[in-house]
């Protein structure tokens, strides 16, 4: 199979989608498959990459590790018809992932997107940030979630959001995964000699983005608390980014900042030998799609402390693998932090810990990712073997120009619904002389005009207002993020 991956982030940016990407595209090709990866360029990349094509990016979007690429060189074209994709998958519904509908869309394949982000957490980084960010955020996604066959979503709230939402293209959950194997040995004393900390020392660990959406200001007040209740206790925080300041300034007010640990940024083994210097793990994030780091920690055979939150409920068992609490009381968190440092309590977590880990396997995962894969070119193949076959040269060139219309279309009706006006997008095409036929665009349909009608070149199409919409968020979008921004209750 020739899969065709388009990703705004990826090699050298750590972070869980750019990981996602990697570790999937690493298995795929283990199973003999081959892959294509459309990315930005991004510094640091490797010198020399297989498979791999970069276009140009705006560097650190707006302080972010986000890069924004700019316009598609013309070569771009050209690699991937040599390449002959199967099947696309987008991991972004925005800018790389608009090629990815025009090149599916013009070249008649599956769509596949995996719905990484749930993006209005993270509006913060667009100027202007606003609950219409927010509104534009949801709008976005749901819509671009219509172009496509089939969203995968990481984890099962995430689906059950994403159907609350309206969303009404076929949804696959499948997690992304983690590499077992490699999470499972480290050396222990590494980091601990490096910072300090006596061997016997409870130390609490925590990997992540040291950002706005993760919720640090909580977690470092209740795990600062833990430590003033337990002075034997440490907190290790890998990671960097705006909050680190921030992360420091509250210990030292707290009288523990000589006990609060910051390694940066790490990867690779130094990665795994910080989460094996760690004893138990802290997590308070409410913008996950899938707690990566959650199972990262349990395969270094962690338990886990965690707020009950998207992505984190299907991995965190409450006294089985860990401790998921049900909401945001930072003594509660303190004194559930506190409870592990009892050598024996944590232990007894330990192996749920390591159970639960070893059913987020990367290939095991990617396995299902490619089942979903599958099951699309067979639905697919079928298609086409009931319809004409290959495409014509003019087949494909109204297939671009549908994909195009199809964007505009989706664009439109986001912003209909962020900034009033209809609820649907009723696109009109002014015809050439009227040949009497209307064509009815089938809703989120990725082929409409090719459905059960043959067109010649120069032939005409009147479409009927309201007949056409590509996509449409459901009333309750409406009701739950109005235009004041405030929640109805």
């Amino acid at each position: 199979m020739n899969i065709l991956m388009f990703t705004n982030t990826y090699s050298p940016i750590v972070g869980g989608v750019s990981e996602s990407v990697q570790r999937f595209v690493e298995c795929f090709r283990a199973s003999g498959h081959r892959v294509l990866v459309v990315a930005p360029t991004l510094d640091g990349q490797p010198d020399t990459e297989t498979d791999v094509i970069r276009v140009p990016a705006m560097q650190r979007f707006n302080g972010s590790d986000f890069s924004l690429p700019v316009t598609i060189p013309g070569s771009l074209d050209d690699a991937i018809r040599d390449f002959a994709p199967d099947i696309v998958h987008s991991n972004h519904p925005f800018l790389l992932g608009d090629t990815a509908v025009r090149v599916a869309q013009g070249r008649g394949l599956p769509l596949v997107f995996t719905h990484h982000t749930l993006y209005e957490h993270y509006t913060h980084y667009v100027p202007g940030n606003s609950p219409v960010m927010q509104r534009f955020a949801l709008a976005l996604s749901n819509g671009y979630s219509a172009l496509c066959d089939t969203v995968i979503a990481p984890s099962d709230s995430i689906r059950d959001i994403l159907r609350e939402r309206g969303v009404k293209t076929a949804l696959e959950v499948v997690p992304s995964g983690v590499d077992i194997e490699r999470f499972s040995s480290g050396n222990r004393h590494h980091w601990r000699s490096h910072f300090g900390i006596d061997d016997h020392a409870h130390v609490v660990g925590h990997v992540g983005r040291l950002a706005q959406e993760k919720n640090l200001p909580f977690l470092t007040q209740s795990v600062c608390q833990a430590l003033c209740d337990h002075p034997d206790m440490h907190f290790m925080v890998v990671g960097d980014g705006d909050e680190r300041d921030a992360i420091l300034t509250r210990a030292h007010q707290m009288g523990v900042g000589e006990r609060v640990h910051l390694t940066g940024v790490l990867k690779g083994q130094s990665l795994i030998d910080a989460y094996h210097a760690m004893d138990s793990f802290a997590f308070a994030s409410f913008s996950e799609t899938q707690g990566m780091v959650v199972v990262e920690a349990m395969a270094a055979g962690l338990p886990v402390v965690a707020l009950d939150a998207t992505g984190v409920r299907e991995v965190l068992s409450h006294e089985r693998n860990g401790l998921l609490l049900p909401e945001q009381d930072e003594q509660a968190f303190a004194r559930a932090l506190g409870s592990l440092s009892d050598p024996q309590r944590c232990q007894s977590l330990r192996q749920g810990a390591l159970e639960t880990a070893s059913k987020f396997d990367t290939c095991k995962c990617a396995d299902q990712c490619l089942a979903v894969y599958e099951r699309l070119l067979a639905a697919h193949q079928t298609r086409k073997a009931s319809s004409n076959g290959d495409q014509t040269t003019w087949d494909q060139a109204r297939a671009r120009l549908e994909a195009e219309w199809n964007l505009l279309c989706h664009r439109g009706t986001v912003l209909r619904r962020v900034f009033g006006g209809s609820k649907r997008v009723a696109p009109r095409m002014r015809p050439a002389p009227p040949t009497g036929q209307r064509v009815p665009l089938v809703e989120g349909s990725l082929t409409p005009l090719t459905q059960g009608h043959h067109f010649q070149p120069g032939s005409a199409t009147s479409i009927t207002p309201g007949e056409v919409t590509l996509m449409q968020l459901r009333d309750d979008l409406e009701g739950n993020v109005p235009a004041s921004g405030v929640k109805k209750t």
